[in-house]
């Protein structure tokens, strides 16, 4: 498992070089990608693709490979392989046929923002890709507002104006969120302020929104129960998306409160009436 350089190409270690070198064989999530970096290093190395859409198909191939007695390396485009890129179905494979699995340690973009942005680092929780649709992203968001753990999540910088915009709706106005752009290269950015802030900083900078971000969020200072108000708010947010039964459930995840009480707060404040399938009330 070789990490590769997330953007500075001076990042890929001398160790990382000669594994490189000395395989038999490259599986690479983007071999177009991979073969930029091994022209850049003078390595000849055989490429082979293996990604999402051929990983199961790939990796019993890639086994035959390694039972005949060959040496193989796995990268995926940028960072370290398995962080939100395929590798694990040949992972878990070669361990469970008893197969030698190396780490080749390296850059990590997760790790690379957290270690710069200011945020606690001493205890975090890497998230990933969010969903891609509002109602699905603030329904994942709303279990995590009291993690008090530093939440670490990526993405497209095409899709990062309406996370941002989620994030501030579930986790409101006082968490500090870092953007953590161009990681290791020229035009290396970090931008601080709240979920809107920063929604509205990269709304008026089209530059901002190009490539892949990690978006870096305060972990929950206070996660007591909150008062009335609050659930109003959190209550009414997720219910404009979801049904009330299942958005009371996840506001009770967010504020601490009762399920049964939120939900007959919702129908005091006439919630009920909004998106479809609402039913009984939940034991």
């Amino acid at each position: 498992m070789v990490a590769t350089p997330i953007g500075n190409l001076g990042d890929l270690t001398d160790r990382a070089r000669k594994v490189l070198t000395d395989v038999d064989l490259i599986a690479a999530e983007d071999t177009r990608e991979t073969r930029h970096l091994l022209a850049y290093c003078g390595i000849n190395t055989r490429l082979i693709a293996y990604h999402d859409h051929n990983e199961s198909k790939a990796a019993a191939r890639l086994i035959e490979f390694l039972e005949s007695g060959l040496n193989l390396a796995l990268v995926s485009d940028a960072g370290t392989p398995l962080i939100s890129d395929p590798g694990y179905e040949l992972v878990a494979t070669a361990r469970a046929r008893g197969l030698e699995v190396v780490p080749i340690p390296g850059a990590n973009a997760a790790i690379c923002a957290l270690c710069a942005a200011g945020l606690p680092s001493d205890r975090f929780l890497f998230l990933g890709f969010p969903p891609r649709t509002s109602a699905q992203r603030r329904a994942w968001f709303a279990p995590l507002a009291r993690e008090q753990a530093t939440l670490i999540l990526y993405e497209s910088g095409r899709r990062a104006i309406e996370t941002l915009t989620d994030l501030g709706a579930i986790l409101g106005p006082d968490r500090r969120v870092v953007v953590a752009r161009e990681l290791t290269k020229r035009f290396e950015t970090f931008l601080s302020g709240s979920a809107d802030e920063l929604a509205r900083r990269l709304a008026t900078d089209a530059e901002q929104q190009l490539g892949e971000l990690v978006i870096l969020v305060e972990g929950n200072r206070s996660p007591q129960t909150a008062d009335a108000a609050e659930q109003g708010r959190v209550l009414r947010v997720l219910a404009a998306e979801l049904p009330l039964r299942q958005a009371a459930g996840l506001a009770a995840q967010l504020t601490g409160a009762r399920k049964n009480d939120l939900y007959k707060l919702g129908l005091a404040l006439g919630l009920a009436a909004g998106p479809p399938d609402q039913s009984a009330e939940p034991d």
